[in-house]
């Protein structure tokens, strides 16, 4: 990671339309990005078109960002942000709708070299996969607060519902989700 006087040139020159400080700023944070949409949208094409249009709003909105606080912060709220729009460009509701994608495994091999390492990795698949089995509704809501720190107020204004509804979703998110890494770990189990 660049450090403080690195990034604050990085911006400058980002805001001054230098392409080469947008490409070494796309490149900092483009993987970090990628995770955060990847939250949102279980298809790895979708998610890569999201944060290119996320890294165009960012270039735009640059010359907002005053210092203050984490950047990479700022970024992920942009993000985060821009997930929820893409939710609703596809005409999706991610309130009502039950069910409207088909669940994918994305089955990941890295390289082990330690079985501590195997097996917090396993956990992190495990519980990513089971991320992406909520419906669209419970994902944002979980994502929005548990991962993006939003306030259920917050969750509310952003996707139009009750800040009751937020919550509500919220619970409903964490019950399937030990539901679907209960039935997980008993398949490992067998």
């Amino acid at each position: 990671m660049e450090n403080s006087d690195q990034l604050k040139e990085i911006i400058v020159g980002c805001i001054e339309n230098n392409r080469k400080s947008q490409e070494q700023l796309f490149k900092l944070f483009y993987g970090k990005m990628l995770s955060v949409c990847m939250r949102y949208h279980r298809n790895p094409d979708d998610a890569q078109e999201v944060v290119q249009i996320g890294f165009i709003k960012v270039f735009e909105k640059l010359g907002a960002y005053d210092h203050t606080g984490s950047f990479e912060g700022w970024l992920r709220r942009i993000f985060a942000n821009t997930c929820i729009d893409a939710i609703r460009k596809s005409k999706k509701d991610p309130i009502r709708k039950e069910n409207d994608e088909e669940f994918v495994l994305d089955s990941v091999n890295p390289v082990v070299e330690t079985e501590e390492f195997e097996l917090k990795s396993l956990k992190a698949e495990i519980a990513l996969e089971a991320i992406n089995q909520l419906t669209p509704a419970y994902r944002a809501v979980f994502n929005l607060y548990v991962i993006e720190e939003y306030t259920h107020k917050e969750i509310g204004e952003i996707l139009g519902v009750t800040e009751g509804t937020s919550k509500s979703n919220l619970a409903k998110a964490k019950m399937n989700l030990q539901k679907i890494l209960k039935e997980k770990f008993e398949k490992i189990d067998q």
